[in-house]
């Protein structure tokens, strides 16, 4: 006698729905039990034993980052906030996590900013989840945003500056009035960036406002990206979710899609651009040399080049701008060091700037009290686990540290941490010394970071214990370890020469008496 056979499908639906539910809430029930007991012995909340959905909460009511540093001050350095997802908040963790050599990928997390396409989700620098994926896509490009080649940019920002200026005084400092310095800082940073890609502002600066709602366009994105990888592919990232829920469009993608296809035809056509090659055409020329890299890999270069670095710049001179003018006596110091610098008139060189020990203090006290990503940089813990905080983590497992709570360890930066205090940066008594001590790193777990910490040369501040310089170059603005931002440059450039600016040319400027919010 034979029997049909029948197909996995054709066994589920012929089978009673108990049945079905029945072995859909076992294969649940079993999931979760070893979740569960993977990290037990992990302290947290109850529920992050089993769900994720508190995680969601979080980051939906904008709270995430205040109920995390709630979190680490109830259960302690090393908390479980999730079935598979664990937070630090001792920096001592950083260079175990954020090593400079592979094998500590990103989590799951960033596929919820991979752009939806038919062929998936759009990979780049920032995203990248797959090592050898981001190898191949970031090396090409990694050259143009070296240290010596970011200061071949300084003329563009100095063009954008002056237009800042020029808008300002025009709209408001000659009558005035009130403006608006954060939204203003956007514009800045979002116009450099544009004269740097394609060789044109977006006109933010020009028409004062938010063109074509692009920046608000970016911020709705970004609120997609929950912290539960499924639930964001089920929703947004299919073809069935994207013809009957199309996720929030992006004008400043639709930008980037245009401009790329115009320059493309402009160089079929023998375009030459007439004044200094912009990333854009970098971007195709890398592209045209190397013909085995991904298609469509210009579009997501030029994507990544506008959107990672914009708003983190503009975040970092509104929270620089805001508490020196919260405390006078700091705007003081830091004008002293600039007129004694005798610096260019009215923007000041990034040669004359660089080395400026004050102006540094404040920069990294504005990054460290308000960054511009507050949720945890999550890495999987590669094959044979890793320790954490006294806790072993099997492989797997999710792990990372908020910024916005890792620049507010104590033990590291002071019982004053939640202050604005630049002068952290820069003292050195014997009493500081000793509470540094106490949470130094060994030279043993620090000596293959510090090569890489070096790397950001002249932009590194001075006297500081080498637990506060690690700190300060890994676990704030730009990253961390083998994926600390390429753009960093870049970055710090136009944000030193846009406060430089402000504070030696304008000494009539007052801020609001509202605290600078993070979500």
């Amino acid at each position: 006698m034979s029997f049909p056979m029948l197909t996995v499908s054709e066994v589920i639906f012929a089978a009673p729905l108990s049945t079905v539910l029945g072995v859909a809430a076992l294969l649940i029930a079993v999931q979760m039990t070893r979740t569960y007991w993977r990290l037990k012995h992990i302290p947290g909340p109850f529920w992050a034993r089993f769900t994720n959905a508190q995680r969601v909460l979080w980051v939906k009511a904008k709270q995430a980052h205040l109920i995390h540093q709630e979190l680490h001050d109830q259960y302690g350095p090393v908390v479980r906030t999730g079935p598979n997802m664990i937070m630090f908040n001792d920096p001592e963790a950083i260079p175990v996590v954020h090593t400079m050599r592979k094998g500590f990928p990103k989590a799951p997390f960033y596929n919820a900013f991979k752009a939806y396409t038919p062929h998936g989700g759009a990979i780049t620098v920032f995203n990248a989840t797959d090592e050898d994926a981001l190898k191949e896509i970031k090396n090409p490009v990694a050259p143009l945003y070296s240290a010596t080649n970011a200061m071949t940019f300084e003329p563009i920002v100095d063009e954008v500056l002056s237009c800042f200026s020029q808008n300002i005084e025009k709209r408001y400092l000659q009558y005035g009035t009130i403006f608006d310095l954060a939204e203003w800082s956007k514009y800045y940073a979002f116009d450099v960036m544009g004269m740097l890609t394609f060789s044109r502002r977006y006109s933010f600066l020009d028409q004062g406002d938010d063109v074509g709602g692009m920046l608000r366009a970016i911020i709705a994105y970004m609120e997609n990206a929950a912290p539960v990888p499924w639930a964001d592919k089920l929703l947004f990232k299919n073809w069935l979710a994207h013809a009957i829920r199309r996720p929030p469009s992006l004008p400043i993608a639709r930008f980037v899609s245009e401009a790329v296809h115009t320059r493309q035809e402009q160089m079929e056509k023998g375009y030459q651009l007439q004044r200094r090659p912009d990333f854009l055409t970098k971007f195709m020329e890398l592209a045209a040399d190397n013909p085995e890299l991904p298609s469509g890999i210009v579009s997501n270069w030029t994507f990544t080049n506008v959107i990672a670095g914009s708003d983190s710049v503009g975040s970092v001179i509104t929270t620089m701008m805001f508490h020196l003018l919260q405390h006078p006596n700091c705007v003081q110091k830091l004008y002293t060091e600039l007129q004694s610098a005798n610096l260019t008139r009215p923007r000041p060189r990034l040669s004359e700037i660089q080395s400026l020990p004050y102006l540094d203090a404040c920069m990294w006290e504005a990054i460290r009290l308000h960054p511009a990503f507050a949720l945890p940089l999550e890495r999987v813990v590669p094959e044979g686990g890793i320790t954490v905080g006294g806790y072993y983590l099997p492989e797997g497992t999710w792990v990372g540290g908020n910024p916005y709570v890792v620049n507010r360890h104590k033990p590291t930066f002071g019982a004053d941490a939640e202050l604005w205090r630049p002068e952290r940066w820069l003292e050195g008594d014997e009493k500081y010394k000793i509470g540094l001590q106490q949470a130094t790193l060994t030279v043993s777990s620090k000596a293959s970071f510090l090569p890489q910490a070096s790397s950001l040369g002249r932009f590194i501040p001075y006297n500081m214990s080498s637990r506060i310089q690690l700190t300060q170059i890994l676990a704030t603005q730009f990253g961390a370890g083998f994926r600390i931002c390429i753009g960093r440059h870049i970055g710090v450039m136009e944000i030193k020469k846009m406060v430089s600016m402000l504070i030696l040319n304008y000494d009539d400027l007052e801020g609001s008496t509202s605290p600078a919010a993070t979500e």
